[in-house]
């Protein structure tokens, strides 16, 4: 029923793909990388994100959710991959899949080992896949194609705050929830143009892009929120009847909304940027970021280099 109803409505989107050629060999390779983490609930700390519990379980519930997500990045670009032409452009749908199947392995490990620490994973992932299942995977393929351009904007623009906030990881001892999330933050910066790449080239309609913006938009910035504020309730409601609760969860609103500095109140303006007509996702550079992040991180001493397994790129293959 979603399904045939959004397929009559997409027929009023008309495909207006790129006819300029776009130079992917110029475009740095993106490899997959492996880490072994191994998650251990007690060891994690609840307060990792600045010291803060409310902030934190934000986190932790973007970690349940975007796992589905991730899911249906895969499955749109590997869809998506078989109509690419360019070989190059083709290798990096083939990284984007490899990065976002071990980021979802690894989130799932440790949404496993919050469940110890009596987070609703087992209740979130049971909404999260009806959720994905019913509405999300039943969108025909250019919605979802608009849907993945829109989901990695999101996760570049979270990425690229991140790395301009590097002291947010360091308020804890907890160095395994510290390397997931600076791994993470690494690689979304580092394939942040592959998806809308493919969207313009397959497709490039600017009002089905929207509409995917838009359907990020909300469920991100509508879902988790909702789903992070009924956390307390469900994990340990008797918290919420102390005033340090409260404190705590005032201020981990402002790390999360604030517009001077919160993760999402202050870059509602990149986030937007995403509707300009021209728009790319290389117009705002993060390179710099990204130098500097994969040699830290991954040098020795680094806080990937002990859980790093191995690294490779996929080949090229021939059109």
């Amino acid at each position: 029923m979603i399904s045939s109803t959004l397929n009559k409505g997409l027929s009023l989107f008309k495909s207006n793909p790129i006819t300029e050629q776009i130079d992917f060999a110029s475009k740095k390779s993106i490899p997959i990388r492996h880490l072994a983490i191994g998650f251990e609930g007690k060891q994690i700390d609840l307060s990792f994100y600045m010291n803060n519990q409310f902030a934190t379980i934000f986190f932790a519930t973007l970690s349940v959710f975007l796992t589905y997500g991730e899911d249906l990045v895969i499955e749109t670009a590997r869809h998506h991959r078989d109509l690419l032409k360019d070989p190059i452009l083709k290798q990096r749908v083939t990284s984007l899949i490899g990065q976002e199947a071990i980021h979802s392995k690894l989130h799932n490990e440790f949404n496993d080992a919050i469940v110890e620490l009596d987070y609703p994973v087992r209740l979130y992932r049971f909404l999260g896949e009806k959720f994905f299942d019913y509405i999300f995977l039943k969108f025909p393929q250019p919605l979802k194609l608009s849907l993945m351009a829109g989901i990695e904007h999101f996760t570049a623009v979270l990425a690229e705050y991140m790395m301009a906030h590097e002291q947010n990881f360091y308020f804890s001892d907890d160095a395994k929830t510290r390397a997931l999330w600076m791994w993470h933050m690494l690689e979304e910066s580092e394939h942040k143009d592959v998806a809308y790449d493919v969207y313009q080239t397959l497709n490039g309609n600017y009002a089905l892009r929207v509409t995917g913006f838009f359907l990020a938009y909300f469920t991100i910035l509508g879902l988790i929120p909702f789903s992070a504020t009924l956390v307390p309730v469900l994990r340990k409601p008797q918290e919420m009847l102390t005033a340090k609760f409260w404190k705590d969860a005032r201020r981990g609103v402002k790390l999360i909304f604030s517009p001077k500095d919160g993760v999402f109140g202050s870059t509602q303006g990149r986030i937007f940027d995403y509707l300009r007509r021209d728009f790319h996702p290389n117009d705002h550079d993060a390179s710099h970021y990204f130098e500097y992040y994969e040699k830290k991180l991954l040098s020795e001493g680094g806080a990937l280099h002990p859980f790093f397994v191995k690294e490779f790129t996929p080949k090229i293959q021939a059109a």
